[in-house]
């Protein structure tokens, strides 16, 4: 990537955002991007970012350039305060990268785990599920809309799951994932129709990463070829591709790592 525009025809400096920043495909990210000498900013978030000895290692020799924050994007008061503190730097964003989204979590009561049948089914799982994989993002774009209403590209993507797509579910099962990232996909449908009316070359992404051998999918490896399990410098690399590819007419889609469209 470093030899391309990160966004479709802009050469131009820009501040970037990666939410999820200590995570496999977030932190990825986040290292492609602090290379990539179109970035002029760059804003790396997570629950505990200042604590993260991989995002200090980027941060810390950049002079400022890079900047670690603490967000739960869950909470609307943090996002505000995040808002706020990017505010004070920069005057925009041009994009920004959520990846932050859970499938399973041992740290829950009861614990968040994928149902294989509807027996399985709580509120609890669903509300959690929901929280992170379905409305942190949107309350993300609405703490952040004030930085990307301006004239200049700009793109707001956020990592969604082809386990979301109604139109591809055969086998049922993992209800509460499934839903949430189906949710997730409506909402971003939806402001990408509110965005386009406010900066005309914004682009709204909905981003399928593929099989990343992460934290999320190390439980469920085991039926997953070699070929088809991404490193997450590998879906980084992809993802940021399909970005680079997209234009104002693609807001408000679903795509895969390999730039192709996914059913709604």
């Amino acid at each position: 990537m470093q030899n391309t525009s990160l966004l479709h025809d802009c050469q131009t400096p820009l501040h970037a955002l990666v939410v999820g920043a200590t995570g496999g495909i977030g932190l990825a990210l986040s290292q492609q991007l602090a290379a990539h000498p179109q970035v002029a900013r760059l804003f790396v978030v997570a629950r505990a970012a200042t604590r993260s000895a991989a995002l200090a290692a980027l941060a810390e020799p950049s002079g400022g350039r890079i900047v670690a924050l603490d967000c739960d994007i869950r909470e609307e008061a943090d996002l505000a305060g995040l808002a706020a503190e990017i505010s004070r730097a920069v005057p925009a964003l041009h994009l920004v990268i959520n990846t932050a989204g859970v499938l399973q979590d041992d740290t829950t009561a009861p614990a968040l785990r994928p149902e294989k049948s509807l027996a399985q089914v709580s509120a609890a799982g669903l509300q959690a599920s929901f929280a992170i994989n379905a409305f942190a993002p949107i309350l993300l774009a609405k703490a952040l809309l004030p930085l990307l209403r301006h004239s200049a590209p700009a793109v707001f993507a956020s990592l969604s799951a082809r386990v979301g797509s109604i139109g591809d579910n055969r086998i049922g099962g993992w209800y509460s994932y499934r839903a949430a990232k189906a949710a997730q996909n409506q909402l971003l449908k939806t402001l990408a129709i509110e965005l386009s009316r406010l900066n005309r070359q914004a682009i709204v992404l909905a981003l399928h990463p593929g099989t990343t051998d992460t934290g999320l999918s190390k439980p469920f490896q085991a039926n997953v070829s070699t070929e088809k399990l991404f490193s997450p410098a590998f879906a980084a690399a992809a993802l940021l591709q399909v970005i680079a590819a997209r234009v104002p007419a693609d807001s408000g889609n679903f795509y895969a790592w390999d730039g192709r469209p996914i059913d709604w």
